[in-house]
């Protein structure tokens, strides 16, 4: 087993004790709760007349099923409007603090987090959603759980785990142009496959890592779910401090900064640590990567071409024989000149300011190919914000984009945000499942955000490195 890393540092420290059945007993730095997974675990606390134990530990928000077009209340879908209302009542009985759409800190839980400071190394987080691991980025130990997870954590502030192995990857190089973080997930993805990470946590470590901004090392973090991984993380250095010190939290508390950073730099993985498990990547070698099935292990470069399922591992075949049926590809073909009908850019993976940003370079200028709908996404309210001062929105909607309110959307397509029909899906998200964006028949091809912005307005799946970025003003 492996030794002397963040994870094992951070496990034992929130460690409370062994149980009968051979789990450890953690303590839960922070809850993050949503409107969505949570009201059935509230419920819960009610029958048995229990009730939460570390509001201070808690923070709320909406975003899975909050409507991105219109945010009046009543919400026009009552499902919406009965899961918000439940969260209202549940957080003020709790005193629980809640980024409401009201205070302008309202989005997406795995992006307020980090945003507002609450986030931070070393800390033990959990939440109702599969990728917390998300929060991994800052040199914290993140999870998503379960309703009777979220139960338990709400009752006792603890939660019951397994611990897993420990696999460093070590990714190495000088991104391309036009290749940024996202891709690295999904190449990683690709080569270890979705089940690949099973029993593991993911240490993504190595210069490139090393030199990714928070923003980078988020999506990266973020997809470790989708490997297969428990959690992923980075260790926390001084990319991560520079963050962190312009947080609200710690303007608020500048003396906590200095007393927590010794902490943070204990923590971080020894050089001498153990590993279960070692994996290279040369991060040079990377093209622009883009989706070509049903999981986000399907995956190739822009150039290269779609696999025979007959070459794949024999457990792949069948899979692979489906999602190309799907997704209407044929072996041999590249994904390059793949048409699509929507242009996502969005979700927890890919919606902060700086996705933003490199997106508009690519569509400053430019319209969207009359045969697309394309959205616009924020990942928070404060996102918007700064956005819209910087005169992004303005150029995404010259451009023909939508621009929409914070929130999931079409990630899931739990609100008014779906495909149509058998549309296709150009999506800076973390998922291309059938029906995942709110149609069995819609496709989703995965890739970072500037292909999303050049797919937008080419029509059709492209190398965004054949179209030259504008300087934004």
């Amino acid at each position: 087993m492996s030794k002397g890393t963040l994870y094992d540092k951070v496990w034992d420290q929130h460690k409370v004790t062994t149980l009968p059945n051979g789990q450890d007993q953690l303590f839960v730095g922070l809850h993050l709760i949503h409107e969505v997974t949570s009201p059935q675990a509230f419920g819960m606390l009610k029958e048995r007349g229990l009730e939460v134990a570390r509001p201070d530990l808690t923070h709320a928000t909406v975003d899975h099923i909050v409507p991105t077009a219109n945010q009046d209340r009543p919400y026009s879908d009552d499902a919406a409007e009965t899961m918000m209302a439940e969260l209202e009542e549940n957080v003020r009985d709790a005193g629980i603090q809640f980024s409401d759409p009201t205070t302008g800190d309202q989005g997406i839980v795995h992006v307020i987090g980090p945003e507002q400071g609450i986030t931070q190394p070393g800390k033990t987080i959990v939440c109702g959603d599969s990728h917390t691991s998300t929060h991994g980025a800052f040199g914290a130990l993140a999870f998503g759980i379960g309703t009777s997870q979220i139960r338990d954590v709400l009752a006792t502030q603890t939660i019951a785990m397994e611990k897993q192995k420990v696999r460093k990857i070590e990714v190495t190089g000088e991104l391309d142009e036009g290749v940024e973080a996202k891709d690295i997930i999904l190449e990683i993805i690709r080569r270890l496959g979705t089940e690949g990470g099973v029993g593991y946590v993911y240490e993504y470590a190595g210069e490139t890592i090393e030199n990714l901004d928070m923003e980078g090392r988020m999506s990266i973090c973020n997809m470790s779910i989708e490997g297969g991984a428990r959690a992923g993380y980075v260790n926390p250095d001084e990319t991560t401090y520079e963050w962190l010190e312009q947080t609200d939290y710690f303007q608020e508390n500048p003396e906590k900064f200095e007393e927590l950073k010794p902490y943070w730099e204990s923590i971080r993985s020894d050089e001498d640590a153990e590993y279960d498990d070692v994996v290279e990547i040369d991060a040079s070698e990377l093209d622009p990567v883009v989706t070509w099935g049903t999981t986000p292990g399907q995956g190739i470069g822009i150039d290269d071409p779609i696999p025979e399922p007959e070459d794949l591992a024999d457990d792949k075949v069948d899979t692979a024989r489906r999602a190309q049926k799907h997704m209407r590809v044929e072996p041999g073909d590249t994904m390059e000149g793949y048409d699509i009908d929507v242009a996502f850019l969005g979700s927890c993976t890919n919606a902060r300011l700086p996705d933003l940003r490199r997106a508009a370079r690519i569509v400053k200028g430019r319209q969207v190919d009359d045969d697309v709908r394309a959205f616009v996404v924020p990942g928070s309210q404060r996102v918007q914000r700064a956005a819209e001062e910087e005169g992004l929105k303005d150029i995404f909607e010259e451009a023909g984009f939508e621009w929409r309110n914070a929130g999931c959307s079409m990630c899931l397509g739990m609100n008014e945000d779906q495909l149509e029909g058998d549309e296709a899906c150009a999506s800076s998200s973390n998922r291309n499942f059938v029906g995942r964006q709110g149609s069995k028949d819609g496709r989703t091809v995965l890739m970072n955000p500037r292909m999303v912005a050049a797919a937008a307005i080419t029509g059709e799946v492209s190398d965004v490195r054949d179209l030259k970025e504008v300087t934004l003003a």
